[in-house]
């Protein structure tokens, strides 16, 4: 295992002298400075994971050097420990407020630097780590596609970013849906707490209750694990009724009684659920209540099927390309033209989900660098070519006719009522009047 690099930092020989000894003893790597100047001149390319610093330098002091030192990038720059043999609360404040992790005084107690170097070096490994899940989440939850819906759905989620209000996502399977409430949460105040899912359609009815809100013996439940932050409800409309009244009395109440529970539990969790089900179908079918409905639909989110947002498909199979590449150590792959006009052409029934697993499926069984259309084993049956652009002469024209479709769809859906349609498209009310005028769209059309 590599050794930690250290840095010293101070104008007293003796000091550095057997300091440095008693670092090396435990196993790091130092190298030792007389002043900030040399100090400075060390750092870049360094490899230096901690500066123990002295305040009282001659030439530039110890707290300028911090000073510089938090101006270096992020993954490069060391944690700091300042040293002083004229201590105050003062000094120390002012140190940790340029960003010193800790603060030593004179005479140096050797059990106190071990502790306080192996505490330093740990506290930079978790900040460097968390900044790079958080850099993997925000990756991984990315929602890509340049499409008109597309663009729309990112915006709806931009502008309810900072309320707590409760999301219900339509979509078909594979769309998804998922993606899109955790890029929610990572949105809202909640994203630093937990993001729990519930798959509603995948625990056995006589469990469901005691997995949504725990037993008294010896289980926590998924309401109690979400406090805080966000519980997502996958494919909601296949909980039982009996289930759909205690969640509902859940939500409303934020408070549950876990089974076999003589009290109630308090909790405080933002409920977004999904469905590809027609809700209000269900309702007539007496599959759904219609009371949980409302609660749940006060922000309706949509994520198209990919067919209807073929534009994105290349994009997509761009970024599982590279994804599934990284992810098996294999070369970086090319589709040629007639590779995507393939996928372009296809119906994709299971949507992105179906997508995602025949990229990965060619990354594994393919070790050619440039992916061709003989490579993609899809069915013939299933490639649809979408001529009906072709009668377009322009650029302009095909987008206005796509966005002029879109919105038309999302007319039908709202029965007409603007203002839902508006939510919908993530579009002011009068924004989009003058959209609809533009393109010809009468209010009742």
């Amino acid at each position: 295992m590599k050794a930690h690099r250290i840095l010293l930092v101070d104008d007293e020989p003796g000091i550095r002298q057997s300091l440095s000894g008693v670092l090396e003893d435990e196993g790091y790597t130092v190298d030792a400075v007389a002043s900030g100047e040399e100090a400075l001149a060390a750092l870049p390319g360094g490899g230096h994971e901690l500066v123990l610093l002295d305040i009282w330098l001659p030439g530039m002091d110890g707290m300028d050097v911090l000073a510089r030192i938090q101006e270096v990038s992020f993954g490069e720059r060391p944690v700091v420990v300042m040293i002083s043999g004229h201590g105050s609360i003062e000094a120390a404040v002012k140190a940790t407020k340029l960003g010193a992790f800790d603060f030593l005084e004179k005479p140096l107690s050797i059990s106190k630097v071990s502790v306080v170097v192996k505490n330093a070096l740990a506290h930079r490994a978790l900040k460097i780590e968390n900044s790079r899940l958080k850099g993997d989440s925000s990756s991984r939850y990315r929602i890509i596609g340049e499409s008109v819906p597309m663009k729309a759905l990112r915006q709806q989620m931009t502008l309810m970013a900072g309320t707590n209000g409760r999301v219900l996502i339509y979509g078909e399977s594979g769309t998804g849906k998922e993606l899109a409430a955790h890029a929610i949460h990572a949105l809202s105040p909640r994203a630093a707490e937990p993001f729990v899912e519930v798959n509603c359609a995948a625990i056995p009815e006589e469990l469901i209750e005691s997995e949504m809100f725990g037993h008294a013996r010896d289980r926590i439940g998924k309401f109690q694990k979400a406090d805080g932050g966000t519980l997502f409800l996958d494919e909601v409309a296949d909980m039982s009724l009996r289930t759909q009244a205690k969640v509902l009395r859940a939500i409303e109440e934020q408070r549950f009684e876990p089974v076999g529970a003589a009290e109630s539990t308090q909790v405080d969790v933002r409920v977004v659920a999904s469905t590809n089900k027609k809700l209000e179908e269900e309702i007539e079918r007496g599959n759904f209540r219609e009371d949980l409905f409302y609660r749940l639909n006060v922000i309706p989110f949509f994520v198209p099927p990919l067919r209807d947002r073929r534009e994105d498909i290349p994009l997509l199979a761009d970024h599982f390309l590279a994804e599934f590449t990284t992810a098996y150590g294999r070369k970086p792959k090319e589709l040629t033209a007639e590779a995507y006009r393939m996928l372009s052409e296809y119906h994709w029934p299971g949507n992105v989900r179906e997508l995602k697993n025949l990229i990965e499926r060619i990354v594994i069984l393919n070790p050619q660098v440039r992916v061709d259309a003989r490579h993609i084993p899809l069915n013939p049956a299933r490639r649809q070519p979408d001529r009906s652009f072709d009668r377009f002469g322009s650029l302009q024209e095909v987008r206005e006719a796509a966005e002029r479709e879109y919105i038309l769809k999302k007319l039908e859906e709202t029965a007409g009522n603007i203002t839902r349609t508006a939510e919908l498209l993530g579009l002011e009310r009068s924004n989009l009047y003058r959209k609809m005028k533009t393109l010809g769209i009468g209010p009742k059309e």
